[in-house]
């Protein structure tokens, strides 16, 4: 499949907004949210979803979302962003990672657990009436971008609710999300976050 160049699709697709649309964003961290929120917050009302079942041990999972609310609290918006949370229940990722344990870091295992925090956004932006949903993961240079809007636009398909096309790493994303980090003390994560990839890393 030819690559897209998905920066310039969003661009594309917020020039043609009306009014001040609301968008569901699966967020990962605060210190990757934080540059994604600075520019989305511009265009739409957000409201970040925390649903991050991958993250082990559960310490890290709280530790993890603590820093999201700080982001949230600290930074200044054009628009009022909110949180919603999800109880935390690794084993919704133990399942989808399953049979795919000793898969490389950014194989299929990754991609299952990309389907499933997606799926679980378009579902909830569905049942919620958003108008948009997107994902903070493109602003990692470690995630696939090219796959995961793949899988957004064909969630979109399924739910029926817009996907916001997305690679957050584009003009310097990832590094003005680690200027932000040290601006805001924000405490950034030594590895992606599954038990499995603090096994390899």
């Amino acid at each position: 499949m030819e690559k897209q160049n998905y920066q310039k699709l969003m661009e594309e697709q917020i020039s043609s907004l009306e009014g001040t649309p609301t968008l569901l964003l699966q967020s990962c961290c605060g210190p990757c949210s934080s540059y994604v929120l600075e520019v989305l917050a511009e265009h739409f009302k957000v409201t970040v979803l925390y649903y991050n079942p991958n993250i082990y041990p559960e310490e890290e999972y709280y530790k993890r979302l603590s820093e999201q609310i700080k982001i949230i609290n600290s930074m200044p918006f054009k628009n009022k962003v909110e949180l919603m949370p999800c109880d935390y229940d690794e084993q919704e990722f133990l399942t989808a990672a399953k049979g795919l344990e000793n898969e490389r870091e950014g194989g299929a295992r990754c991609k299952e657990c990309f389907v499933l925090r997606l799926g679980k956004t378009a579902s909830l932006a569905k049942e919620n009436g958003f108008d948009f949903f997107t994902t903070t993961l493109t602003v990692s240079p470690h995630k696939n971008a090219q796959l995961l809007n793949q899988i957004g636009k064909e969630l979109e398909e399924i739910y029926g609710v817009k996907y916001l096309f997305a690679d957050f790493k584009k003009k310097e994303g990832y590094k003005r999300s680690i200027q932000l980090s040290k601006e805001y003390d924000l405490y950034r994560q030594e590895y992606c976050g599954c038990r499995f990839s603090l096994r390899t890393e």
